[in-house]
């Protein structure tokens, strides 16, 4: 059964550009070597957090494919190499929400 991966992140305010800098240059590529599959990534536009909030989805066969494959990712060497250095100057974060989905009988997605 497929599922998804809702992560929400809310940046310290002026961080925002830190954060999108390592997705883009450091995170992805790793994502790509873990077989971590994305749907899509999105900034909040309009709202209570806007220009401080990335939002993306991620597709997982299964809550164990989850839990492999994003462990594997978290302790790569080059991931913790690239958090460290992209957080030398302060934390990114304020907060990061995850929520697993499951799609309904007549989503689009499956």
């Amino acid at each position: 059964m497929t599922i998804y991966e809702l992560r929400v992140y809310t940046t310290v305010p002026g961080r925002m550009p830190a954060l999108l800098a390592r997705f883009e240059n450091h995170t992805l590529k790793l994502f790509e070597k873990h077989g971590i599959e994305q749907v899509g990534f999105w900034t909040t536009l309009v709202g209570p957090n806007c220009g401080n909030e990335l939002t993306y989805l991620l597709k997982w066969d299964s809550l164990a494919d989850r839990e492999k494959k994003f462990n594997a990712f978290s302790l790569d060497p080059a991931w913790l190499e690239a958090k460290g250095e992209s957080e030398r100057d302060g934390a990114i974060n304020e907060r990061v929400a995850s929520s697993f989905l499951t799609p309904t009988q007549f989503s689009r997605l499956q």
